[in-house]
């Protein structure tokens, strides 16, 4: 069995990884920001649209992200269900209006408007996921880091983005290998065994992993210790590249976007739009 990379850089002959590291991070902030400003659900499907499209773009195939689309559409899924069981009426209460579906017990129903307070919840997820993975996917960590300190962060800080970004598949790798180790000593980790096996048997890879995680973190500070990091005020780059015009135009997009999101927040008379009372 081969080891598959589930979150890494990918390189692409694509418009998207041409652009600069940092355009790429002020694109994401300020995307996600559109997102989280509305509840407006025509905007969230338009946003949706507009990441998938500039993830086609990228020419990332899902199949490359399978494993990681599959923890954020579970993790989706128990947030959207711990929002219900904590406020089974919120939707009730932010639309002003109630139309009941059904009851479960209790406080606990089905509301027309609860449905799609959390339809809104999960459009939200859905618009600014493509984007997070797009910018991990496309931006190699050196020259993103180099773009960072281009536009006034520390190189130090940049620096420890960076490698962050690059630790990211050593760990799925290690991951992956110490997995394969303990399944041939016969630790069973696979559908055949129970969930709570599996769940005691992952502690026999949790382990290993984080001594070898310390093991390469302390080899790294050693070496960049020896080497004198940090000791001057500014550093030169292998990897820089300067801005250009599609790089001010993938910032400028998102931010019109945002003003885009700002200006329904006053037609809508706030946050949420509301088709009940039309």
């Amino acid at each position: 069995m081969s080891y598959t990379s589930g979150l890494s850089y990918l390189p692409r002959p694509s418009p998207i990884h041409s652009l600069n590291g940092s355009s790429k991070l002020m694109m994401v902030i300020l995307y996600s920001l559109a997102a989280m400003i509305t509840y407006d659900t025509r905007f969230l499907v338009f946003l949706i649209v507009c990441s998938c499209a500039v993830f086609s773009a990228a020419r990332v195939k899902l199949s490359e992200i399978r494993y990681v689309l599959v923890f954020i559409a579970a993790l989706m899924a128990v947030n959207t269900l711990v929002v219900y069981l904590f406020s089974p009426e919120e939707g009730v209460r932010i639309y002003g209006t109630r139309h009941e579906i059904f009851k479960i017990a209790g406080r606990y129903t089905i509301t027309l408007e609860q449905l799609f307070y959390m339809l809104n919840l999960v459009l939200k997820y859905f618009s600014v996921m493509p984007m997070a993975l797009i910018f991990v996917t496309t931006t190699e960590p050196s020259e993103f880091a180099s773009s960072l300190n281009m536009v006034g962060v520390s190189y130090r800080v940049a620096y420890a983005v960076a490698l962050a970004l690059r630790y990211i598949p050593d760990i799925q790798r290690s991951f992956f290998e110490i997995s394969q180790a303990q399944q041939a000593r016969g630790i069973d980790m696979s559908r055949k065994a129970g969930l709570v096996t599996r769940v005691k048997n992952v502690s026999a890879i949790l382990f290993p992993l984080i001594f070898t995680s310390l093991g390469r973190i302390q080899t790294i500070s050693n070496a960049m210790e020896l080497r004198g990091f940090g000791k001057n005020n500014r550093r030169t780059w292998y990897r820089a590249r300067p801005f250009k015009a599609r790089d001010f135009a993938a910032a400028a997009i998102p931010a019109v976007l945002v003003s885009a999101a700002l200006w329904l927040n006053f037609v809508n008379g706030g946050r949420f739009y509301n088709p009940f009372l039309i």
